[in-house]
Order: structure tokens, then sequence, then C-alpha cells
């Protein structure tokens, strides 16, 4: 809904206006009820689903950055870094989990690229996924996925775990160094998980229909490193 609400915004129509205007108890709503449950929250969810803090969080800090909300934005950073800051070694090769449609490691990772600088994320990094290869630009570290059954309502999520794929491991490699050895696998991975996912976009099946056209959109539109505003 904060994403929906900040491109209502740079939207200049009458009707969006008119739309944001309805929209603002909702927000104002949204964003008491964040700052009232996220200090809270003792530990991060980490599935690949639908209440990834990961995935939530880099969403909500995006919404803060282009509303210039610097009070919430803050409130998301420190989050962020008190959960994931010493975070090393996520399980990668254990992912995905059968009906997952985020990955948890680079949902954390695309996070905190958000909020780190570009030397320290770098590092970072190289602690939490020290599997990303420094020597070739192979795709194979990380196997795109395929749904045994797009008409079934959670095993589609797999072919939505490509997208999201995609788009996490682009933002990761846009917060890195222009000479980072990692450059080239991770963009491979990119390039193979985009591929996979854009062709599952069919509309053949609702079950997989209904929502996977907006994961796309997130994806070739790089909603989320336009968003990335200064840290």
């Amino acid at each position: 809904m904060l994403q929906l609400i900040v491109e209502l915004r740079e939207w200049d129509d009458p009707e969006a206006r008119e739309m944001l205007a309805s929209l603002r108890p909702l927000e104002e709503a949204i964003l008491e009820r964040v700052k009232t449950w996220l200090p809270k929250l003792s530990h991060p969810v980490r599935i690949g689903e639908h209440n990834q803090s990961g995935f939530s969080l880099g969403l909500m800090l995006d919404y803060a950055r282009a509303s210039g909300n610097k009070d919430f934005a803050k409130l998301i950073e420190e989050k962020a870094r008190q959960f994931y800051l010493t975070d090393k070694n996520c399980a990668l090769n254990y992912e995905p989990s059968g009906e997952d449609f985020l990955s948890p490691c680079l949902g954390e990772a695309d996070a905190m690229r958000r909020v780190l600088s570009r030397e320290e994320f770098a590092k970072w990094l190289q602690e939490f996924l020290p599997q990303i290869p420094k020597t070739k630009a192979a795709a194979d570290w990380l196997p795109a996925t395929v749904s045994p059954d797009p008409s079934d309502p959670k095993l589609a999520h797999l072919d939505g775990l490509n997208l999201s794929r995609a788009w996490m491991l682009e933002g990761i490699l846009s917060a890195l160094p222009a000479d980072d050895a990692r450059r080239s696998a991770l963009a491979s991975a990119a390039e193979a998980h985009r591929r996979a996912g854009l062709a599952a976009v069919t509309g053949a099946h609702y079950e997989g229909g209904h929502w996977l056209g907006s994961f796309a959109v997130y994806l070739v539109t790089q909603r989320g490193i336009q968003r990335d505003h200064s840290k």
C-alpha cells in the first residue's frame, strides 16, 4: 500500500490526486501501526512468503525516502541494522522451500544494500553470502526454479521466486563498487532468473496470473533500484 501511495504521488494527474487524498487516512493508519508494532518485533521473520521482514523493510524504506519521512526512515534503518548487521553465512543452499516466492537470503541482502554505504555493504555481503563466485560469470551457483504445477496456488509461487530473485540480485549488484569481483556472477544469475520468471507470466492460470504480473512490472521497471535514495 505504501508503494502504491508513492506511485500516486509521482503521477501528475487529477485522478491520482483524488485517489491519494482518499487513501490518506489509510496511509496515516499504516504508519502509526508500523511505528507501534515494529519496535516490539524482537526477531525478523525469515520466510519466503508474504510477511518476510527483509522484503517489507526494503519497501517501507523506499516509501519513507521518497516521501521525505525521515523519522520513519530512521525507524526502518535502525531495525534493519538490529536484525541483520551481524548475520553471516546465510544458508542459500537450503533455498528454495517448496512454496517460496521470496528468497530469505536475497531479501535480507536487498534490504541491507539500502541501509549500508557501498563499502560497508560490500564487506557485509562477503560475510553474509560468501557463496557468490568471484572468478566466473556462470549462473549455476544459484539455479532458477521451475514450478511443478503452475495451476496450483502454492506451487505457482516458485514462478514468482524467479522474478523476485532477479530484482533482488539486480538490487544487490547496483550497490556494489564498480570493480567488485562478484558483479559478473550476480549479473549472470539475475539474467537467468529474469528470463525464467518473465517466461512464466502467461496468464494461463489464475493461480499465478493474478499476481505474477505485478512482480514482473516491479522487475522490468527497476522500481526498487530507482527508489534507492541517498543513504
